[in-house]
């Protein structure tokens, strides 16, 4: 089920500087929440499991199942939206899983993904945007809950949660400009294939050709790479997020969706 990945010199320094500790490992089977008992195998490789819970009075009651069973003291790694490549601290040591969905993708833009996965494991950060939101979520939810369903409810959290990582890792991915050239290209040149999107993300929205819920992870991902974003979503590319976070983010929300 998992395979230890060898990691490109820039990619080791990078491991060595936010994550010495962590495993990188290529995963059989693709997945978007990986199943307890694929979870458990990572006993295998890792010296001991330690699962998160988070208390259910955290989540409104009509939160979707998959977050519940995240919550809850099942043992789980990964969520819908975590793209080619997921990190977990349930394991001593942490790891970063591969996904095959990446099979054919450009080398370099795969280095840069798990050497992101590795600064945001440094980041000592919740894995997920519930144990961003805490008890907060609940108020998010019934913030949106005019505009949104709780599915898309999940979908916006789990947008500006990454949004919010992003505040804190582009400093990183600048800073790689000279030691780190290569990765430092594949993040200016991830950036630069979102461009094209945002100019007319506004209009696409407002037309209902994309939807909140689509167009907010388009623009909380853009964050990591300090692109100009269109309102409502450049208020969220601020310093005032990066201090403030899940209270800065449910006050974004109800003025937005309120």
């Amino acid at each position: 089920m998992f395979t230890e990945r060898s990691l490109p010199e820039a990619v080791e320094q990078v491991r060595a500087v936010h994550a010495p500790d962590a495993v990188v490992l290529d995963v059989e089977r693709d997945f978007e929440t990986l199943p307890p008992a694929s979870a458990e195998q990572l006993g295998l490789v890792a010296d001991a499991l330690e699962p998160a819970s988070y208390p259910r009075s955290w989540l409104p009651a009509d939160a979707p199942d998959l977050l519940v069973e995240y919550a809850s003291d099942t043992f789980t790694v990964g969520a819908p939206g975590d793209g080619g490549v997921a990190w977990t601290r349930q394991t001593d040591p942490p790891v970063v899983l591969v996904k095959p969905r990446l099979s054919g993708s450009p080398d370099s833009f795969v280095r840069f993904l798990v050497a992101e996965a590795l600064v945001q494991i440094g980041l000592g950060v919740p894995e997920q945007f519930l144990g961003f939101f805490e008890d907060r979520y609940r108020a998010f939810a019934a913030a949106v809950s005019d505009r949104l369903d709780p599915v898309d409810t999940y979908q916006l959290a789990a947008a500006l949660y990454e949004g919010y990582l992003g505040l804190h890792t582009r400093p990183v991915f600048a800073g790689w400009a000279d030691d780190r050239p290569q990765l430092h290209d594949a993040w200016v040149d991830a950036g630069q294939r979102l461009q094209p999107r945002l100019s007319s993300l506004d209009s696409d929205i407002a037309s209902g050709r994309t939807a909140f819920g689509d167009g907010a992870e388009l623009a909380c991902s853009a964050i990591k790479h300090d692109l100009k974003l269109p309102t409502p979503f450049g208020a969220l590319n601020t310093d005032a997020y990066r201090e403030h976070g899940p209270d800065y983010a449910l006050t974004w929300a109800e003025k937005t969706l309120g």
